[in-house]
């Protein structure tokens, strides 16, 4: 998948994940640029998760959005 393709899969998806997780911030968004290693790492550090509860709620979204692809 090509870059540009990846950044406008998250810009799109942006909205819905603040949506899930509210404690994200628009800098929190920037330094996740849709990579799930940093998106987990922000729930955890944001909403004060577990890593395998953060990785439970991320892999419940994934099922929720079939059509968004981390980079």
């Amino acid at each position: 998948m090509n870059e540009d393709r990846i950044k406008g899969n998250w810009t799109q998806f942006k909205g819905k994940v603040k949506e899930q997780w509210g404690k994200l911030t628009d800098d929190d968004m920037d330094v996740i640029a849709g990579k799930r290693d940093q998106m987990l790492g922000k729930l955890q550090e944001r909403h004060g998760l577990a890593k395998e509860a953060a990785e439970d709620q991320l892999r419940n979204w994934e099922r929720a959005n079939p059509d968004f692809r981390w980079d």
